[in-house]
């Protein structure tokens, strides 16, 4: 009798063991009310109390959320009111004792995610490409749980914990941060969850529900950056012709920087961890306006004696060619045709949008002007350059130095498919990602400094691409160059 019922155990242990995510999950919406139960709700509204573990003190709790990716999330204990958001273009936090401001970097790229579990759990994994894999197994409280890692293609985790028995998820390990949920209740047809423990940023809190509300509208502006009051607000159609007029001078002084630029390929892996897989090092530098990359590395290791030369060779052929690009555009009266890749300024770019709720912060100690865009229904895309017909289909939010006249950080992601071609030569998917930053050099410019780019691309009809990268810019110099034999030479410090 002991050897049948150890068989036994044994059997089930390892059939709940090689149970693939797929059918965890399956099992899951179906604990849930259904896939198609959970595909229909557009919003959720919860209202409760929430009170601090450590010394019992209490406040009121709120979240929102509405597809696609809408997120609103309020709280306060004795006073001390701590609220999120992210309204599809960009994330934010506000707290009685910080203030208000846009995040950026991790924290936004953890909101983001945040936001779209929260509308779609991982309906949308596939499209979004997520990685789902297997997370073992733990014991959350008495139940004993088979876990699922899904990991973003910019390497942000959120760890579900899923009971063996009912197949719901119990605990969400998002960041940081964990949310222990139970006492679910079905709300118009899904069940939600009306008690939780919760970790916030280090700190314990438990989470009663008074109230829960599905498919009922939600005004735009819950999820919207809540507006500011004080100073002024300058002009943003001024603020992006001084940025204009700025350029010029922006150029004269990059023909005089030189920086490092590494590109790390990366994928995220079977076991959900994103790995780096190739990169390349290049030497920058401008040259009247326009871009010189020189390869140096590859994947760590410096060229061959025999690439270095052809590499710059290849740097000195291109040189020419913009010498002779320009002395053609001055002889005809004529400006050369953006496809010749001089440097595009961010207020060009930005006239495709509809730029919305600005705001006054502070970033990197120097005081900047944030806003958010987004596709201009009433701009000629049509018959708009490249760069402008694909700006003008992105969305996010951008910081701009005031008093610099440069643009200091960008998040954007692609609000429509956009395509090179008709779509036979390049088609770019709804969705891809971008973010740019830079930093303040010699108290007289910004430089690049980190670019991550996520998107998923098809080339001449074969199958998609999926290119994901961090580029990272470091280690400027100020010099005086002759360009065309690949020399640099620095300018002697007084």
């Amino acid at each position: 009798m002991f050897k049948r019922t150890t068989l036994f155990i044994l059997i089930a242990a390892a059939a709940v063991f090689a149970q693939s995510p797929s059918k965890i999950l399956k099992k899951a919406e179906s604990a849930l009310g259904g896939t198609k139960a959970l595909q229909s709700r557009s919003s959720l509204i919860m209202r409760g109390r929430i009170t601090r573990l450590d010394d019992k003190a209490g406040g009121q709790f709120q979240m929102e959320t509405s597809r696609p990716n809408l997120y609103h999330l309020r709280y306060d204990i004795a006073g001390d009111e701590v609220e999120y958001g992210y309204n599809g273009r960009s994330a934010w936090r506000r707290t009685t004792s910080g203030g208000l401001e846009t995040l950026s970097g991790k924290e936004s790229l953890v909101l983001q995610a945040v936001a779209s579990f929260r509308n779609s759990l991982w309906l949308n994994a596939k499209a979004d490409r997520t990685k789902v894999s297997p997370a073992g197994h733990a014991t959350v409280g008495k139940r004993n749980t088979t876990n699922v890692l899904f990991t973003t293609p910019k390497g942000i985790s959120i760890k579900v914990y899923f009971d063996d028995m009912t197949g719901m998820p119990v605990r969400e390990d998002i960041g940081s941060d964990w949310w222990e949920c139970n006492d679910e209740r079905a709300v118009s047809g899904v069940k939600v969850w009306f008690q939780c423990l919760v970790d916030i940023e280090g700190k314990g809190y438990e989470i009663n529900i008074d109230e829960a509300k599905s498919n009922e509208p939600i005004a735009q502006t819950v999820f919207d950056f809540p507006k500011p009051t004080g100073q002024p607000l300058p002009d943003l159609t001024k603020l992006l012709a001084d940025l204009q007029a700025n350029q010029e001078r922006i150029e004269e002084i990059l023909d005089t920087y030189s920086y490092t630029r590494k590109v790390i390929s990366r994928e995220v892996g079977k076991d959900g961890r994103l790995n780096e897989t190739e990169s390349e090092t290049h030497q920058m530098s401008f040259y009247k306006g326009y871009r010189i990359e020189r390869t140096i590395e590859k994947n760590g290791q410096p060229l061959s004696a025999s690439e270095q030369a052809d590499e710059d060779k290849s740097v000195a052929k291109r040189a020419d060619e913009i010498e002779k690009r320009l002395a053609k555009a001055e002889k005809n009266g004529t400006n050369e045709d953006e496809a010749n890749q001089r440097r595009v300024s961010i207020a060009e770019l930005l006239r495709a949008s509809r730029l919305t709720n600005p705001r006054r912060e502070r970033f990197r100690g120097r005081d900047v002007i944030v806003f958010d865009f987004e596709p201009n229904p009433n701009f000629d895309l049509k018959n708009a350059k490249s760069m402008l017909k694909f700006f003008g289909k992105t969305a996010g939010v951008i910081w701009v130095d005031e008093k610099d006249k440069q643009m200091v950080r960008v998040e954007a992601f692609l609000a429509d498919d956009f395509s090179i071609g008709g779509g036979v030569l390049v088609k770019l998917k709804k969705g891809a990602t971008f973010s740019a930053e830079q930093e303040r050099v010699n108290d007289e410019i910004w430089l690049p400094s980190l670019m991550e780019i996520n998107m998923t691309a098809r080339v001449l009809l074969f199958k998609g691409l999926a290119v994901n990268q961090v580029i990272r810019s470091y280690d400027y110099r100020k010099f005086q160059t002759e360009v065309k034999d690949a020399r640099v030479n620095e300018i002697p410090k007084p």
